[in-house]
C-alpha cells in the first residue's frame, strides 16, 4: 500500500442534510451512501490508529542490510483509555423523581445492560467523534438498544432550522464486496434494499413513530478525541524507529584496520577470541584500529521525544498519569494538573446529555413501555468523575449538611453511596426495625412493671386481711 494514500486532510463527517419534500428514493439513498463513502479512509484510519496499526508500518522497505525497526507508540489508545476511565470509570446515574417511573427506566437499563453499552459506545464516540445508538423490538416487544459505528450507518437530516433527523441508512457489503445490503429506517417505516432497488414485501411500520436511531456525538465538529494528535503521534513513531535504528548500527558497527593487512584467517581469529594482535612491522605505533560508526544525533533526538509528548498531552489536554510529578501533588495541585481533562469531560458530558435524553424519549414512544410519553422529560442524570476519594472528609461534609438539606442532597455527597433514593430506603427500613424493637423491648419492660405491682398489691392485701384476723 503506497503511503502517500495514507496522507490527510481526510473529509471530516459534517451532517449530511436533504430537503425536507424530497421523496425517499433508492436513487436518493444511493447518493447519500456514495457520500458517506468518501469518509470511510478517515474512520478506518482512526480505528487503526487506536488499535496500533500506525503509518510506520506501511513505510517502504530499507535495504536488507540497513536496520529497519518499526515502532508504534500507541497514545491515542492511552489517551482514549485514560479519558473514558476517568471520565466515565463510574457509570452515568439516572433517577426519576416517580418511584414506579425510575423502576420502569431501571428494568429498560438493567434489560439492554446499559452499563458496558454505554461504555463502549462512548469509546466510539471518543475513536470517530460521534457514534450511533440503534433501537428495536425483540421477539418479546421489549425495546432494545445495539451500538453502530459511523462506518456501518449514518443519519441524513432536513436542511431546515430545526435540523430533524429525514432519514437514517444502516448498511454493508456481503463477502464478495460487490452487493450492499441494508435497511432505510424513516419516522413511519422501515424498508430493507439489496443491491440498488428495495427488496419486495420488506416494508414494515416503525412503532416509535420518531427515526429509531440517535447520534452520540463528541463536539459539533464530530471529531475524534485524539485526531489532534495524529500527525505528532506518526512523527513521534518515525523518530523513535530512527532511534533503534542508530542502535542497532552502532551494535553493527565496522572494525577499521589502518596500516596493516590481516588475512582471513586474522579476521576470523579476532571476531571469535576477541584479541586483536598484528606483528610484523616496525612501525606499530602508526598502525590503527578503531570502529566505523555513523555521526548520532541522540541528544536531538531525545530533545524532540521530549518536546512531542509533552505536545501530545498538552493538545489532546489529557493528562499524563505516569510522569512522577502527577503522583506526589497534593489534593488542590492533583484538581489544578486534571482541569484541563476534567473540562474536556464536562463538555462532552453536555453532548452525552441531549443524547440520553433522546434515547429514553424513544423508549416513551412505545406506550407499552410506560403510559406518560412525556416521563423522559424529568430523568435526572449524574455524572461522576472518576478520581481518588477521601471518605472521611465526604463523611464530615455530610454530618455537617444535617438539618441544614434534605435527607437526599445529605447523601449524595458520599461516593460510596451508588443510588441515594435506594439508601433512603435502606435507612427508612432499618429505623423502622429498630423502632419496632424498641417497642417491642418497652412493652415487655411495662409488662414486666405491671406484673410485679400485681403482685406487690396481692401481697399487701393479703397482709391486711392476716392483721385483722388477729385483731379479731
Amino acid at each position: 500500500m503506497n503511503i502517500t494514500e495514507n496522507k490527510r486532510p481526510y473529509k471530516l463527517p459534517e451532517p449530511l442534510y436533504c430537503e425536507p419534500d424530497d421523496e425517499i428514493t433508492m436513487e436518493l439513498v444511493n447518493k447519500y451512501i456514495r457520500l458517506h463513502e468518501e469518509r470511510l479512509p478517515r474512520y478506518r484510519y482512526l480505528e487503526n490508529l487506536y488499535k496500533g496499526f500506525h503509518n510506520i508500518f506501511m513505510q517502504p522497505e530499507k535495504e536488507n542490510w540497513k536496520p529497519d525497526n518499526r515502532l508504534a507508540v500507541n497514545f491515542p489508545k492511552y489517551i482514549t483509555d485514560i479519558f473514558l476511565g476517568f471520565g466515565y470509570g463510574i457509570p452515568i446515574k439516572k433517577h426519576h423523581p416517580d418511584k414506579a417511573t425510575n423502576e420502569v427506566f431501571k428494568d429498560f437499563d438493567h434489560r439492554n445492560g446499559i452499563v458496558d453499552h454505554e461504555f463502549e459506545l462512548i469509546k466510539n464516540v471518543c475513536k470517530f467523534g460521534h457514534a450511533f445508538e440503534y433501537f428495536y423490538q425483540d421477539e418479546e416487544a421489549h425495546t432494545r438498544v445495539a451500538r453502530n459505528t459511523p462506518i456501518e450507518a449514518f443519519v441524513v437530516y432536513e436542511n431546515t432550522l430545526r435540523k430533524k433527523a429525514r432519514f437514517a441508512v444502516r448498511y454493508g457489503y456481503d463477502d464478495s464486496g460487490a452487493t450492499k445490503y441494508g435497511e432505510v429506517l424513516e419516522c413511519d417505516k422501515i424498508r430493507e434494499f439489496k443491491g440498488d432497488i428495495f427488496t419486495e414485501n420488506s416494508e414494515k411500520p416503525n412503532a416509535y413513530g420518531k427515526i429509531p436511531i440517535v447520534e452520540w456525538v463528541m463536539n459539533e465538529e464530530r471529531m475524534s478525541l485524539f485526531e489532534s494528535i495524529a500527525g505528532l503521534t506518526e512523527v513521534f513513531n518515525k523518530t523513535i524507529a530512527e532511534k533503534a535504528n542508530d542502535v542497532d548500527s552502532f551494535s553493527e558497527a565496522y572494525l577499521v584496520i589502518l596500516g596493516a593487512e590481516v588475512d582471513d584467517e586474522g579476521i576470523y581469529r579476532i571476531r571469535d577470541n576477541r584479541i586483536i594482535n598484528m606483528y610484523g612491522t616496525d612501525n606499530a605505533k602508526d598502525i590503527l584500529v578503531q570502529f566505523l560508526t555513523k555521526p548520532t544525533a541522540d541528544d536531538t533526538q531525545e530533545n524532540l521525544l521530549d518536546r512531542m509528548e509533552a505536545l501530545i498531552h498538552k493538545i489532546s489536554m489529557i493528562i499524563d498519569i505516569s510522569n512522577e510529578n502527577f503522583g506526589n501533588s497534593t489534593g488542590e495541585a492533583l484538581a489544578h494538573k486534571l482541569l484541563p481533562t476534567s473540562n474536556v469531560v464536562k463538555f462532552f458530558n453536555r453532548k452525552i446529555e441531549k443524547s440520553l435524553k433522546k434515547r429514553y424519549k424513544l423508549f416513551c414512544c412505545i406506550p407499552a413501555n410506560i403510559a406518560d410519553k412525556n416521563a423522559w422529560e424529568d430523568i435526572e442524570f449524574k455524572f461522576s468523575e472518576n478520581l481518588p476519594k477521601n471518605i472521611k472528609n465526604e463523611a464530615e461534609t455530610a454530618k455537617s449538611l444535617e438539618g441544614v438539606t434534605s435527607k437526599e442532597t445529605q447523601l449524595s455527597v458520599l461516593s460510596i453511596v451508588d443510588d441515594v433514593s435506594e439508601e433512603i430506603k435502606k435507612i427508612k427500613k432499618e429505623e423502622d426495625e429498630a423502632r419496632k424493637e424498641a417497642e417491642k423491648i418497652s412493652s415487655g419492660i411495662l409488662g414486666f412493671g405491671a406484673a410485679a405491682n400485681k403482685a406487690a398489691t396481692t401481697e399487701e392485701n393479703s397482709a391486711t386481711e392476716e392483721g385483722l384476723n388477729n385483731e379479731q
